[in-house]
């Protein structure tokens, strides 16, 4: 390497180390439900207290993924076999493929043949299913068949009165439970209406976030952790699949861990107070995994 070479590449790393040390924003932080700030060992210690944790994700956050993954590995080392994973990305009706990966039957290219897997499983929840699959732990796909919440949206809940005893066996108990007040639910109906989208757009939701709990709480039992993640909205505030698991059983120790994105990240905004109880905050101009 010649002397002018070296000179300006020395230059161009110290000028670099300053810039970063000046210039980069915090990237992500870890705040409570009203912005005190989070260390991310006690999000771990908390989570590992609770029967069910929902980590409310937003589907191409990098922040998310990052730490779905870790609090998994973290999960099954405290709880061993009494940990069991479940997940919005595989649909109930995907639950034989699934188990036979865990098994070892097939090969994870079998799942993405088989149809259904969402456009960044392989980089962003592949490596969380392994993490199961090397625990020889469960992994419960726990959302409605899409083709079901289509229904809903068309017909409302009474759409599913039709169905074959096989395809309800995929569902809640019907008639679904459904309360058009939760705000999740009711912010949901007033920008359908903005939108023309009708009052079976919460039902749609309401259905996922129902059938959601049923397949948690039909795989959960005392003395066992579950560790479910879903799009933020679908816990956000207790609400959603966090509502219909009270709803069945009001004993539960629940924790949400929601995700936000924000000009800074280093406080919480007051509109994202009370999101979870742990509320991870990534800045909004952080690369997305796509």
């Amino acid at each position: 390497m010649n002397t002018w070479f070296r000179s300006s590449l020395l230059l161009l790393l110290c000028y670099t180390a300053q810039s970063f040390s000046v210039l980069s924003p915090v990237s992500h932080a870890w705040f409570d439900s009203q912005g005190a700030a989070l260390s991310w060992e006690t999000v771990v210690s908390q989570a590992a207290e609770a029967d069910i944790v929902l980590f409310g994700e937003l589907h191409n956050n990098a922040h998310s993924h990052w730490y779905e993954h870790m609090l998994a590995e973290e999960l099954v080392k405290r709880n061993g076999a009494n940990q069991v994973f479940g997940c919005e990305m595989f649909e109930a009706d995907q639950q034989l493929i699934l188990n036979e990966y865990l098994q070892g039957l097939v090969d994870s290219k079998k799942i993405e043949d088989f149809g259904g897997t969402w456009k960044n499983y392989k980089n962003d929840y592949k490596p969380i299913i392994d993490v199961a699959k090397n625990a020889e732990i469960p992994v419960i796909a726990t959302n409605v068949p899409r083709r079901y919440a289509s229904l809903v949206y068309s017909h409302g809940f009474e759409g599913l009165e039709s169905l074959s005893p096989e395809a309800k066996a995929y569902l809640p108990p019907l008639p679904v439970l459904y309360d058009s007040t939760v705000k999740c639910y009711a912010d949901l109906l007033q920008n359908s209406f903005a939108g023309h989208g009708g009052s079976n757009m919460p039902k749609a939701q309401a259905i996922k976030d129902a059938t959601m709990a049923y397949h948690i709480l039909k795989n959960w039992e005392k003395g066992k952790k579950f560790y479910h993640w879903n799009g933020a909205y679908h816990s956000n505030r207790t609400e959603g699949i966090a509502w219909y698991l009270k709803q069945l059983n009001p004993e539960l120790k629940i924790y949400v861990i929601s995700t936000v994105e924000q000009e800074q990240a280093n406080t919480l905004n007051k509109e994202n107070n009370g999101l979870g109880q742990a509320i991870l905050v990534s800045l909004e101009t952080f690369p997305h995994t796509y």
